[in-house]
């Protein structure tokens, strides 16, 4: 019997034992059922891996009796690629936004080693005591304790939340189940966060009190997310990231709305378009409420084509050099749009801005109604001189290729926010606030930062970064795809791909290798529809779109594998790096080096 803080437990030591006996079918059905909690379906894992656990297998499952109750297991496996290095940190350090709303924030010391591991035998016995959920709840304050509860095992997670980087959220489930909370945010469904809790098991929870959880949990909060397109490959299910085939990307100048790359932080909002009201605050008159009907018909209409790009585009060829922390993006994570509302300059000027805002405030902030369990909104802000500006081109959106919004792209409003990353592109807008101040966001202040590739996750220090605003040149191919087969019979080679700059800066031209980056061709560009009259060039510094481009190129005599390379130069001369090892960061973002895609010659 464990005996913790000095208050026996009232309920006796269970010892529950699996037994593989002459009744296989049964016996089988529960081994099976064990084993399947033991396991955690990964980003990117095409079958199951075991979870790490210096827990017994047998006390892992104790408390579990069958599969009639084995309902628990909740759907936190993602298809697509690992969201989080599957390293396991010291339990001094814990993803800072796992209980902040997000699924890629700060991730401290993931270098350290795995904790030491036990044998898990089914035929072992659990030794752990059984506790009711009465006894569990009275451990709900750092006098008393921290324990909570998850899938049928206690945990005194007291000295945990002490260290928690994300503070007191996490005492939001002191004393009750972690699941409702846990449910928001699927990354804690990962192996190295499933193993930092294991370290704190202290117990079972009583049977009776397992099913009564089972049934009063609440829905899954992403059950009303919207459909996707079945094509998008999915870098995590809940939040849902995902982005389209490279080969599909750029079949099309603007990219089709089902197509265009999805990052979501926290589950899709319901709104009520006739209840939608936007909030703007910080002007000389005060407090501003506007509905989307307010938006369409009070404020001209204007359209933008402009692209979007999350910060962590091209992660995955960063992750090549050293492993880093968030979702495994490919080259898709960029996505191109025609955007269509009121302009936000019109929007503040009208309701008081002037001269006199100017003289103090700096920022804007930008809130949406996408809330996690403690109702707090994802949020970013970007510079006044950029919301206020006649060439700034930002835009309250309520449009997108022509129709309304997307549920996935910010019905009914969004803020698109041309030339600058997509973080702060802020969807489902609910407010906006004219500041001296930045947004406090997680978003805006511990996260979409960059940094040296010295820095690492025991000195990394986000308040000496600025917030990512505009981006840099990028480029990368989509076709041929990595491994591909080029047929030597067709003597030539054919490479696409795109290529778009951040601030307003246009793409100039596109550099196409076959060698490694030995010699060079330069590539066509395409700005608009294949078929239509090239678009006139945009206005210096209001290049907001990206450059499809396409270059044929002989094969070399001889040549038995191709190293294809490109690099794109904007208009004021900014070229891509040509690796990525000296721009490496640990969150993996400005992954902007020379796209490299090696093909075989048959």
């Amino acid at each position: 019997m464990m005996q913790l803080r000095g208050k026996p437990p009232r309920a006796a030591a269970a010892v529950q034992t699996l037994r593989i006996d002459s009744g296989m079918s049964s016996a089988m059905q529960q081994l099976r059922h064990c084993h399947g909690l033991a396991r955690v379906l990964l980003p990117g894992a095409h079958s199951a891996q075991r979870l790490k656990s210096n827990i017994p297998l047998a006390s892992a499952c104790s408390g579990l009796l069958s599969l009639r109750w084995g309902s628990y297991s909740s759907d936190n496996s993602h298809r697509g690629h690992n969201y989080f290095n599957t390293r396991v940190p010291k339990f001094r350090y814990v993803l800072t936004g796992l209980v902040a709303g997000t699924g890629a924030v700060l991730a401290y010391g993931f270098h350290h080693s795995k904790p030491e591991r036990a044998a898990a035998s089914v035929t072992q016995t659990s030794s752990l005591p059984v506790y009711t959920q009465d006894e569990v709840s009275k451990h709900s304050s750092l006098d008393e304790g921290i324990w909570v509860t998850y899938k049928g095992s206690v945990y005194d997670i007291t000295k945990f939340v002490s260290m928690h980087p994300g503070g007191d959220k996490i005492l939001l489930a002191a004393g009750r189940a972690l699941e409702p909370f846990w449910a928001l945010y699927a990354v804690h469904g990962q192996e190295h966060v499933l193993e930092i809790l294991s370290e704190y098991k202290v117990g079972v929870l009583r049977l009776e009190d397992c099913k009564k959880q089972e049934l009063s949990n609440p829905a899954d909060p992403y059950s009303t997310d919207p459909p996707r397109h079945p094509a998008l490959v999915i870098n995590s299910s809940k939040p849902f990231n995902g982005e389209p085939p490279p080969a599909l990307l750029t079949d099309n100048y603007i990219t089709p709305s089902a197509l265009f790359f999805k990052r979501n932080h926290l589950p899709v909002p319901q709104i009520d378009p006739d209840k939608y009201r936007l909030q703007i605050e910080g002007l000389p008159g005060g407090a501003v409420s506007l509905s989307l009907e307010d938006l369409k018909t009070r404020f001209p209409k204007h359209t933008v084509t402009a692209t979007l790009q999350c910060a962590g585009n091209r992660r995955s060829d960063m992750n090549k050099v050293k492993q880093v922390k968030g979702l495994n993006w490919g080259v898709a994570a960029i996505s191109n749009a025609t955007w269509s509302g009121a302009s936000l300059r019109d929007v503040l000027c009208h309701y008081g801005f002037g001269p006199e805002v100017a003289a103090k405030a700096q920022h804007v902030q930008f809130e949406g109604l996408d809330r996690d369990v403690t109702g707090t909104s994802y949020g970013a802000s970007i510079p006044l001189n950029k919301a206020v500006s006649e060439e700034g081109d930002v835009l309250l959106a309520y449009e997108m290729n022509g129709e309304d919004l997307p549920q996935d792209h910010g019905y009914p409003v969004r803020v698109v926010v041309p030339g600058v990353v997509g973080a702060r592109n802020v969807k489902w807008l609910g407010k906006i606030v004219v500041s001296e101040e930045e947004s406090q966001s997680h978003w805006q202040q511990n996260d979409y930062k960059g940094f040296s590739p010295s820095i690492d996750w025991d000195t990394v220090d986000y308040k000496s970064a600025p917030a990512i605003q505009e981006l840099p040149v990028q480029s990368a191919i989509t076709q041929p795809a990595e491994g591909a087969v080029v047929d030597r019979d067709m003597e030539e080679v054919t490479v696409k791909g795109y290529a778009w700059s951040g601030g307003g800066r246009e793409v100039v031209r596109v550099d196409v290798s076959l060698d490694g980056g030995k010699t060079w061709h330069v590539a066509e560009l395409q700005s608009g529809k294949k078929g239509q009259q090239p678009a006139p060039p945009p206005p210096p510094g209001r290049a907001w779109a990206w450059k499809l481009w396409e270059i044929t190129i002989p094969l070399p005599e001889g040549a038995q594998e191709l190293e294809l390379v490109c690099k794109a130069v904007d208009s004021s001369y900014n070229s891509q790096p040509d690796s990525m090892a000296p721009i490496w960061n640990l969150r993996g973002v400005l992954s902007n080096a020379w796209h490299r895609v090696k093909v075989n010659v048959k």
